[in-house]
Parts: C-alpha cells; sequence; structure tokens
C-alpha cells in the first residue's frame, strides 16, 4: 500500500467592521473599528492504493503521512472503516487530526472530497463551522460515503485500485484591530537580535573563558552560555576537577561536526542542519540535556522512518527516551509489518533487543486488523 501526499497553501483575510455609535445628545457622534482576521488556506491530497483490501478486510484506522504548512503546526487525515449506521450499512468516516501546533489550540473549517477516475471532484463534505482543534483531537464526518457504494462505482471512484481524498482547510491565524481612537502613529520596536548576536560572540570567539577539546579540534566557548543552556555542563563547570580549574575540557562522546552543530544551537537556539546527522546528534542532544534540540531530532528521524530505516530508528527512540519518535516507530512498523520483518535490522532486533519485539507484538494486537494476523506470525518466525 502506498501513500501519496501533496499540498499547497494560500493566505486570505476576513475583516469585520462595526457599526458607528450613536451618543445621546443633540449631535451624533460616530466611531469605526475595524478587526482583521488572518486566515490560512491549505488543501491536501492522499492517495491509497490497493484501496479494495482496506474496504474487504481493514478494521480500525489508516492514517495519512503528517504535512503540515511550513514549521508550523503539524496534522493528518484518518480514515475508520467501522462506523455503521441505523441501517446496519458500514460507512467509511474520513477525520482531520491536529498533531501538534505552537498555541494550545487552533480554530479551523474543513472540507473533504473524493477525487474521481477523470480528476473531478464528487462526494463533497464541508463543516458547517469553524471547530477548535487540540493536538490529538480529530474533526471529521462519521458517515462520509458506503462502503457497498464505493465498491459498485470502482471504476469512478476508485480507478486503478486507487483512493484519493482531498482536505481543504481554512485555520484562522492572527488579529488585530484599528480605532480610530488610536490611529496615531505608535513606536516601532525593533524585533530581538539576541540570536545573532550570540552567534556573532561565538563566531568570533570574543570574551571567551573556557576551551572544549573534540577529536583532536578546538572550541573556544563561555562558560556562562554552556551552563545556561545545558544542565550537563552546568554540572562540568561546578564540579571541582582539575579540568574545569583549568578551563579546559575534553569531550570524547561527540564527533567535531556534531558537537560544532549542537554548539551553534546552544549559542542561537536555531535548529542545525539535521539530514546526515540526525541520529548523532539525538545521542548528543540527550547526553547534554538539550531537550528542545532533541525533539527537533525526533522529527527530523521521523521524517525519514522507512522501512530499512524502521527497526534501528525504534531502537534510537527508546535508547534516547524519545517518546514521540518511539511513538511514530511503532506505528510505522505496525502499518508496514510484513516489509519490516524481512530487513537486516528487524532481524537484527529479535535477537539483541526482545523487551522493543515485545512492544511491536503489542501494538500489533492492539490494531485488531486482520490484515496484521499474516505479518504478526512472521514477525514472530523473523
Amino acid at each position: 500500500m502506498v501513500t501519496t501526499p501533496y499540498f499547497v497553501e494560500d493566505e486570505a483575510h476576513l475583516t469585520f467592521k462595526l457599526p458607528p455609535e450613536e451618543m445621546s445628545g443633540d449631535g451624533i457622534a460616530q466611531r469605526w473599528d475595524y478587526t482583521q482576521i488572518s486566515v490560512q488556506n491549505f488543501s491536501y491530497k492522499w492517495t491509497i492504493s490497493n484501496f479494495s483490501f482496506i474496504l474487504e478486510g481493514m478494521r480500525g484506522h489508516i492514517r495519512s503521512p503528517t504535512f503540515s504548512i511550513g514549521a508550523n503546526e503539524k496534522w493528518c487525515l484518518k480514515i475508520d472503516r467501522d462506523e455503521i449506521n441505523e441501517e446496519r450499512t458500514t460507512h467509511l468516516s474520513v477525520y482531520l487530526m491536529l498533531l501538534s501546533c505552537p498555541k494550545n489550540h487552533v480554530w479551523a473549517k474543513f472540507q473533504f472530497w473524493i477525487e474521481t477516475a477523470e480528476g473531478e471532484e464528487t462526494r463533497s463534505m464541508k463543516s458547517p463551522k469553524a471547530f477548535v482543534f487540540v493536538p490529538y483531537y480529530s474533526w471529521g464526518f462519521k458517515n462520509f460515503i458506503r462502503r457497498d457504494f464505493l465498491l459498485s462505482h470502482a471504476d469512478w471512484l476508485l480507478p486503478d485500485d486507487k483512493f484519493t481524498l482531498h482536505c481543504k482547510v481554512s485555520m484562522a491565524q492572527d488579529s488585530f484591530s484599528i480605532s480610530d481612537q488610536n490611529r496615531k502613529a505608535g513606536i516601532q520596536v525593533p524585533k530581538c537580535t539576541l540570536a545573532d548576536e550570540l552567534g556573532e560572540l561565538r563566531k568570533n570567539s570574543g570574551f571567551t573563558d573556557c576551551c572544549l577539546l573534540v577529536g583532536g579540534q578546538e572550541f573556544r566557548a563561555h562558560k556562562a552560555i554552556l551552563a545556561a543552556r545545558s544542565p550537563v555542563f552546568r554540572a562540568m563547570f561546578e564540579h571541582d576537577m582539575e579540568e574545569s580549574k583549568r578551563n579546559r575540557l575534553e569531550i570524547h562522546d561527540v564527533e567535531p561536526r556534531v558537537f560544532k552543530a549542537m554548539m551553534d544551537f546552544i549559542y542561537t537556539g536555531t535548529a542545525p542542519d539535521l539530514d546526515s546527522v540526525a541520529a548523532a546528534m539525538l545521542a548528543a542532544a540527550d547526553r547534554y540535556g538539550l531537550e528542545r534540540l532533541k525533539v527537533m531530532c525526533e522529527d527530523a528521524l521521523c521524517r525519514d522512518l522507512s522501512v530499512e530505516k524502521a527497526a534501528h530508528t525504534l531502537f534510537l527512540a527508546d535508547f534516547h527516551s524519545a517518546g514521540q519518535l518511539k511513538t511514530q516507530a511503532l506505528d510505522f512498523i505496525t502499518a508496514h509489518a510484513s516489509e519490516v520483518s524481512e530487513t537486516s535490522g528487524w532481524k537484527a532486533m529479535v535477537g539483541s533487543y526482545p523487551n522493543l519485539v515485545a512492544e511491536v507484538y503489542r501494538s500489533l494486537a492492539s490494531a485488531n486488523c486482520p490484515l496484521l494476523e499474516s505479518p504478526l506470525k512472521r514477525l514472530k518466525n523473523s
């Protein structure tokens, strides 16, 4: 089964004017207020191949890959096949789920439709109002389309046994208000440039008071900044050891290029390029107590999940107590159990980490899906 995600985005605005207010007296005093709410619109297309297998045997739900608007809110779609109405007819249910967002909730409207063999829109359903989304809570349509209707119109709705679902979301962003009572030009406050300034301080090695030796390379740094950002560095400098007194520490557990990227994060808070070093950076972030960098590494490894890497990613997540990444890895293995069971990484895990294998078994069992019974046997026999 293959899923093909695709999304586009644009931006619109909603504006509201409040009517003039009448005041008592001979004359009428008028005023106006103007509130602007920014609305972000985006759409997502999800194609699922071999969909007849899902219609004929699936229980529980199937989830789309994660998608997002830039690096902000993260979403996914979910399809359930177990919803039965009063006529005892099985329906497919479709839902939009928020996985994470910078704020504690998001207001959004949504619309679902199916793409036909001719590329046209059909079975469109819109939310009647804006709903509030919180992480891991979903809204959607319980009786989106009947299973027997899909099967009887397979040539039209399931061309080449592929099901293509579209979702359009309109999400409320920030708002601001203007009043005729406060239209005077305000003070323009410059944006904060602290991260840039600390980055320059590190780059120029100004006022450094310690030296870190990593793989034969020297890194000049500032004790106060390292101690403020990392509890591990703080403990090193507080400890009454000879290296600390000489302001010279040797680091043995991180390679130089990973340490350099980690230092950039410590000084500026910006994410380094994790494409090739996510696993090593996860270990370094865990070792030095850099929780935000650790989650960034989890996100990079999650986006890079594949059949070949799934077992090793599960091991890394468990070893470094990366809870979000571990959940994603378990979900991925559950969804691709047959393929994962053939990889060398899985076979190595069976021999060396039986506790993780047991967790995978529990995840497969909790999915309660007949399609996974055969993969479960294969995983056990690997």
